[in-house]
């Protein structure tokens, strides 16, 4: 389906699963809220920079990830990380 323009706004079609629009209808602060509006929330809470600049899009997603990575456990504790190093 092509993307529609409706009232400036870009409208197109974004494809989830059902269990992952269940997420986020959950997250929805309320019934009115729009995709668009919860989605650009989501976004918004990785941070785009610091007092030392703007951070770049890779540096973001690279951000997210390890944090990502973090809440699933897919790290590797400072010890043995020494030890792996021969530190």
């Amino acid at each position: 389906m092509p993307a529609m323009c409706i009232l400036g706004a870009m409208i197109t079609t974004v494809q989830l699963a059902p269990a992952t629009r269940a997420r986020l209808a959950a997250l929805k602060g309320s019934p009115r809220e729009t995709y668009d509006e919860l989605l650009n929330k989501l976004m918004d809470l990785i941070p785009s920079g610091d007092t030392e600049g703007r951070y770049t899009s890779a540096f973001r997603v690279g951000l997210l990830n390890a944090r990502l990575d973090i809440r699933s456990g897919r790290v590797v504790k400072h010890d043995e990380l020494k030890r792996r190093l021969g530190l």
